[in-house]
C-alpha cells in the first residue's frame, strides 16, 4: 500500500447546525463526516438558506462548462476577497467578467511562458542556494520558503522586480491572517452574524499585501504615461497595452491594481499551498524520489534548466498533479443558481449557493481508485485515466479555467526539480501536518522536511 498522508478524519454524521457553525471557524474540511465523501449532491441548511453541495460529474460539467452563466460567482465570494483582490475576475460575473478576461488574457498569452523561463529559473536557482544554508539533516519548515520562491517568480515576471526576503516573509504572515479571518467571515455569512469585528481585521492584512503591490504599480504607470514603454517586457506591460476588441478601452489604475492582486494571489499563494505539500509527499516517499532524481539526470543533467526539458520530466509532472489531487489548492467553487430548477434529486432555488468541491470529488470513493493515497503512477491506469477525465479539477473547468495553469504547472515542475536534483528529502515523523481549509488548502502547523545535499 501507498503512502496515506493526513487529512481530517471525517465526523460518523453530519454535524448539528451548533457543531458546524463551532467547527467550520477555523476550517470548512472539519465540517465533513464520511458521507460527504460518497454522496453525488448534498445539502445543509443555514438561516434563510439552503447550500448544496455538487459532487456528480455529470452535474459538475453542465454547471462549470456547458451552462457557467446560469450559475456565476456567489456574491458571499466578492465579499469575502474584495479586501485582497477588488473587483478582479476571480470574484465578477456577466459583462464586467468578460471585458476583464478579455484583457488579462491579451496579457497572459500563451506566448509569455517562454518569456518568463529564464525568470523563473533564475528564482529557482536562487531558492536552492537559500536552501544551502539549512544544515544537513535538519527538521526545516518548507512552506514559508515555498511561497517566497513563488512570490519571487510573480514580482519578477509580473512586474519586473525581485522580492526580498523581509517582504516575502511580511506577505507570507498576512496572508495567513487574511485567510484565517476569510475563513470566519465566512462562517459568520452565512449564519447571518454580524461580520464587522473579522472583516476589520482581514482588511489591515490585505492592505499590507496591496500596499506593496500599488506602490510598485503606481510607478509603473506614471513612467507609461509620461512615454516610458519599451523599460520593461512583462505582464504588467501587457495589462497597460491591452485594449478590449469590443469597448476599445484599456485598465484604469484601480483595476489594474485590483487584476495584479488576483494574478498575485492566483500565482502565488496557491502554487505556494501545492509545492509545499508536494515537498512532504516526495519526502515521505523515498523510492519514488529516487526515480524522479534519476529521470531528472538522465533529461537534464547538472546544466541549467531550460524550458524544454519540462516535457521530458513526466515523473515530476505525476507527483505534481498527484499532490493537487490530495491537495487541491482551491477546495472549493462557490456558484449561485440564477433559477429555480432540479438538480439529481434536490429542489434548488433561485439565488441558493451550489457549491463544487475539488476536495470532495478528488477523494471522493466511487471516483478514484484508493482516494486518500498517494500514487502518482495511478494515472497511467485504466480506471485512473477515467478519472481524471471525470473527476480532477484543480484549475477548475470551463469559461473560468483557471488562467494561469500553464504558467503554474511551467512553474512547480522547474521547482520541484531543482529541489530533487540538489537535495534528498526525508520526511520528519516528529512532525505530522494538520490540513485546513479556508481561501486556499494549507497545513495549520506548517510543512516540516528534512534536507540533505546530494554529493
Amino acid at each position: 500500500m501507498n503512502f496515506i498522508p493526513p487529512y481530517p478524519k471525517p465526523h460518523k454524521n453530519k454535524s448539528s447546525f451548533f457543531l458546524r457553525f463551532l467547527r467550520g471557524w477555523n476550517s470548512w474540511l472539519d465540517v465533513l463526516f464520511e458521507r460527504s465523501y460518497k454522496m453525488k449532491m448534498g445539502q445543509f441548511y443555514t438561516p434563510r438558506t439552503t447550500v448544496f453541495m455538487v459532487n456528480d460529474p455529470e452535474w459538475v460539467r453542465k454547471i462549470l462548462v456547458e451552462n457557467p452563466k446560469a450559475y456565476p460567482k456567489h456574491q458571499l465570494l466578492h465579499r469575502l476577497l474584495e479586501p485582497l483582490l477588488g473587483n478582479s475576475i476571480f470574484t465578477t460575473n456577466g459583462a464586467v467578467w468578460e471585458r476583464q478576461r478579455r484583457l488579462v488574457d491579451m496579457a497572459f498569452a500563451q506566448a509569455r511562458l517562454k518569456l518568463v523561463f529564464p525568470l523563473m529559473a533564475a528564482c529557482a536557482k536562487d531558492m536552492t542556494a537559500r536552501l544551502d544554508e539549512v544544515a544537513d539533516g535538519e527538521s526545516y519548515e518548507i512552506d514559508p520558503e515555498m511561497t517566497y520562491v513563488t512570490a519571487d517568480i510573480i514580482f519578477r515576471t509580473i512586474l519586473s522586480e525581485n522580492l526580498d526576503g523581509p517582504e516575502a516573509m511580511e506577505i507570507y504572515e498576512a496572508f495567513v491572517e487574511f485567510q484565517r479571518h476569510a475563513q470566519r467571515a465566512m462562517v459568520l455569512m452565512i449564519y447571518k452574524l454580524p461580520v464587522s469585528f473579522v472583516t476589520r481585521s482581514g482588511r489591515r492584512s490585505a492592505e499590507k499585501i496591496r500596499s506593496i503591490l500599488s506602490g510598485i504599480i503606481e510607478r509603473r504607470v506614471k513612467e507609461y504615461e509620461s512615454g516610458i514603454t519599451d523599460k520593461y517586457d512583462d505582464i504588467l506591460t501587457g495589462l497597460m497595452e491591452a485594449k478590449d476588441p469590443v469597448t476599445n478601452d484599456s485598465f484604469t489604475y484601480q483595476e489594474l491594481v485590483d487584476q495584479v492582486c488576483m494574478l498575485f494571489l492566483a500565482g502565488h499563494e496557491t502554487s505556494a499551498s501545492t509545492l509545499a505539500w508536494s515537498m512532504y509527499l516526495i519526502s515521505n516517499a523515498p523510492d519514488l524520489q529516487q526515480k524522479m532524481y534519476e529521470e531528472i539526470m538522465e533529461s537534464v543533467g547538472e546544466r541549467e534548466f531550460e524550458m524544454s526539458d519540462i516535457k521530458k520530466m513526466p515523473r515530476v509532472w505525476d507527483v505534481f498533479r498527484e499532490s493537487m489531487r490530495l491537495y487541491p489548492p482551491v477546495g472549493f467553487f462557490v456558484r449561485e443558481a440564477t433559477h429555480s430548477h432540479c438538480i439529481r434529486d434536490k429542489q434548488v432555488e433561485e439565488g441558493s449557493p451550489v457549491m463544487v468541491s475539488p476536495w470532495l470529488i478528488h477523494r471522493h470513493r466511487e471516483l478514484w481508485e484508493r482516494p486518500d493515497e498517494f500514487d502518482p503512477e495511478r494515472f497511467h491506469t485504466p480506471s485512473g485515466e477515467e478519472s481524471l477525465k471525470c473527476a480532477y479539477l484543480p484549475f477548475s473547468k470551463g469559461e473560468r479555467v483557471c488562467i494561469g495553469a500553464a504558467f503554474a504547472t511551467q512553474e512547480a515542475i522547474l521547482i520541484i526539480a531543482s529541489v530533487v536534483r540538489r537535495f534528498k528529502l526525508s520526511a520528519d515523523e516528529s512532525h505530522v501536518p494538520e490540513p485546513i481549509g479556508r481561501v486556499t488548502i494549507r497545513s495549520n502547523n506548517g510543512i516540516k522536511v528534512r534536507l540533505q545535499r546530494r554529493n
